[in-house]
């Protein structure tokens, strides 16, 4: 993959974007339509379940029925394209913006403090900028495009 190609799948953060749930045509999205899909009215089955086959955990079957929903049909074209869909307090794409580069670790101050992120998210953030500055942008793109990103 080019790197133009690669960059719209990466944040500027580094998170992989098409491995998000909320990606616009990532792999949780279309697993999740697909799985809808073949549940088809699954519904009326759960229910009969529990008794049928003695077994209570499908009295949840609603509550997963509506995170799979969720999963399904929110829409996120990445971080480059669109603003805090996810992450409300970022501030990487603005200095992302601002700076005129397309990656944490090209930036002077790098790493830095102000990304807005919790403790877990700036470790991880900060990790990843070491690696895709290690062995660069296509190379690290290789070794996590299919690697769940959670």
């Amino acid at each position: 993959m080019e790197y133009e190609q690669i960059k719209n799948r990466l944040a500027p953060c580094g998170l992989n974007c098409g491995k998000c749930f909320a990606f616009v045509d990532g792999d949780i999205k279309n697993d999740s339509k697909r799985l809808k899909e073949s549940l088809g009215e699954f519904d009326i089955y759960a229910a009969r379940f529990v008794d049928l086959i003695n077994e209570p955990l499908f009295e949840k079957f609603p509550d997963f029925k509506m995170l799979l929903s969720y999963f399904a049909s929110v829409e996120c074209n990445g971080c480059r394209k669109e603003r805090y869909k996810i992450f409300k307090d970022c501030k990487v794409r603005d200095c992302y913006e601002t700076k005129g580069i397309d990656f944490c670790f090209q930036c002077s101050e790098f790493p830095c403090d102000n990304t807005g992120f919790d403790n877990h998210l700036h470790k991880r953030s900060v990790d990843i900028n070491m690696r895709i500055k290690e062995i660069g942008i296509e190379e690290y793109y290789n070794e996590i495009k299919d690697k769940p990103r959670y």
